[in-house]
C-alpha cells in the first residue's frame, strides 16, 4: 500500500468525537478497514469486524468509537471496548488512505488512552496482524509492551498481543460495567 506523506493539519482543525457504529461518518472506517484486512489476510477478514456487538463500543457497555474529524470529514478514528474490569481493549484504529503518514493514528491512540483513563480503566490491551507491521511499530513507539517474542516471525506467531498500563490519576472515574 503506498501513501503519500501529507502535512498535517494547523492546530485546531482536528476535532475528536464520540459516535455510535451506526453514524455515516463511521461507513469510511469500516469500508477501509475491511478492505485493508481483505487485502492482508484474504476474503474472510471482513468477519474480524463483525466479530463483536456494535453495543461494546458504547459507554453503558464500557467501550467507545472516536473519529478525528478534519473540516468536519472522518480521517482517522479507533474504539475500544471492556476487556475486564480494568482494562480497555483497543480495536478498529484507522487512517483514512489518503490521509496516513501524518500522525493521526498515534493521536487516535492518545485520545482513545485519555477516554480510557477517565472511565477507570488502568490497562490497555490490543492485538494487531502479523501483516500489519505499521500497527506494530505504532504500538512499540507509543509505549507499548509487546507481549510476544519480537524476534519471532510475526507470521509464527499470530495475533501480535500488546498491552499499557495507564498511570493513576486523580479524576480517574470507575469503568463501566458490563
Amino acid at each position: 500500500m503506498t501513501s503519500i506523506a501529507q502535512p498535517p493539519p494547523p492546530s485546531g482543525e482536528l476535532t475528536a468525537i464520540q459516535v455510535m457504529v451506526s453514524d455515516p461518518r463511521v461507513r469510511p472506517l469500516l469500508r477501509e478497514l475491511g478492505d485493508e484486512y481483505s487485502a492482508r489476510y484474504g476474503k474472510d477478514a471482513h468477519a474480524e469486524l463483525a466479530r463483536y456487538p456494535d453495543e461494546e463500543f458504547t459507554a453503558p457497555h464500557g467501550g467507545v468509537l472516536l473519529l478525528l474529524l478534519e473540516r468536519g470529514e472522518p480521517v482517522a478514528g479507533g474504539a475500544f471496548r471492556r476487556y475486564d474490569a480494568t482494562t480497555a481493549e483497543l480495536k478498529r484504529i484507522w487512517t483514512h488512505s489518503a490521509h496516513r503518514r501524518r500522525g493521526l493514528a498515534r493521536r487516535v491512540v492518545a485520545e482513545l488512552e485519555r477516554e480510557a483513563s477517565a472511565r477507570g480503566y488502568r490497562r490497555i490491551y490490543l492485538t494487531t496482524g502479523p501483516r500489519q507491521p505499521e500497527a506494530r511499530g505504532l504500538y512499540l513507539t507509543t509505549g507499548y509492551t509487546p507481549l510476544f517474542d519480537t524476534e519471532a516471525d510475526p507470521e509464527t506467531i499470530g495475533p501480535l498481543p500488546f498491552e499499557k498500563h495507564m498511570p493513576a490519576t486523580p479524576h480517574q472515574g470507575k469503568a463501566a460495567d458490563p
